[in-house]
This record gives structure tokens, sequence and C-alpha cells, in this order.
């Protein structure tokens, strides 16, 4: 039997990861969007604090139980920024080529390029749950200056992994969901929810 959650976010791109990793628990992930659900404000400074608003939002809207996610990069010579802000660094109304630019001029006098993608993935069974399942995931690596790779989307092309010799851009999907925070935090969820939710 095939159930069904909502998603707390239109981001396709997360909707295909969502999906690609929840189908073997027989989990359909729908985007918010498509059951009619208007994306709620994100006010908060941590990861946390957003995707729980996000995900009760979204549940108590649909009735259904739902997953949201907070993620973002966080450079450690800016002191974790962009984080909670990655979406709209630059403002706003701009786009991953304007968020790419600032955090690239704000890395440009800086040694250290170090940076790590966060994600913290949140699931309540209902609006008012009083034991969300709460997980993170953490994805270290480092900033260039010119973007390389097609794939992903958001900071990835910038996101350099040693380990593999290439941007998060280059992986291949299944290579990324094995490694990334969002894929990490995802596995982790998987296994909190079929353990407390038996799913």
């Amino acid at each position: 039997m095939t159930r069904k959650c909502v998603l707390a976010s239109n981001n396709k791109g997360k909707l295909r990861e969502f999906n690609a990793l929840f189908a073997p628990l027989q989990i359909e992930v729908v985007a918010q969007g498509a059951l009619g659900v208007e994306s709620c404000p994100e006010p908060y400074f941590t990861f946390l604090e957003n995707a729980l608003t996000k995900a009760r939002h979204a549940s108590r809207v649909t009735g259904l139980p739902a997953l949201a996610d907070d993620s973002g990069i966080c450079a450690d010579a800016l002191k974790g920024r962009p984080g909670v802000f990655s979406a709209r660094y630059a403002g706003d109304q701009c786009d991953d080529e304007a968020n790419n630019a600032k955090l690239i001029e704000q890395l440009s006098d800086k040694e250290d390029k170090s940076a790590h993608y966060t994600c913290v993935l949140v699931a309540v069974r209902d609006a008012d749950d009083p034991e969300p399942i709460v997980v993170e995931g953490r994805w270290n690596g480092q900033i260039i200056s010119e973007a390389a790779g097609t794939g992903g989307f958001g900071y990835d092309p910038y996101f350099y992994l040693p380990e593999f010799g290439c941007t998060a851009a280059q992986l291949t999907a299944e290579q990324k969901n094995a490694v990334s925070h969002r894929g990490k935090a995802m596995k982790a969820m998987i296994e909190a929810i079929a353990e407390r939710w038996g799913w």
C-alpha cells in the first residue's frame, strides 16, 4: 500500500530526490503546491525551527503527514553564512546565479574556502505531533570560484568535493544521493519512520 506524504516545498530538485529515496518504503511524496498549500514564512535563524514550522503548516492544511527540510550551505570563513539564507542570499527575488556570485565575492579575500551543506529534515504525523522526527545530514567540501558541471541545483556547481575530484554538479544523481547532506538525512529519516511510525 502506497502512503502519501506532503513535502513542504515546491522545489522540483528536492522532490525528485525525496521520491527516489522514499520509493522503496512505498511512500509517495507530493509537493505542497500540488495540494494547494502556499509556502509559509521562514523567519527563524536555525534550520530546525524553519523545517518544523514548514512541516506543521503543510500538515495542518492537507491533513497528511508532512516532511520538511531546511538546508543550506555554510562557509566556515563567513561564520556559517549563508546558512538559512542560502536560497535568498542575494535578496528575496534572486536566483542561483546571483546567490553564487555573492558567495564567491564574499569569499574572494578569504584563504579558507571550506564549507558544508547542512540539511535538517523533520517529519510530523499531523500538525500537532508532539514527537516530530528530526534528523540532520552534513556534507563537507570547498567553494571554488569557477562553476563546473550541470547537474544538481543551487550552489552545487561551486561546491568542490576533494574525495571525488569534482563538484557536486558533476556527480550523477545516484552518487549525490549516496553522499549528500540531504541523502544522509533522508536515509536517517527512512530508518526513523520505519522504526517509529511502523511504515
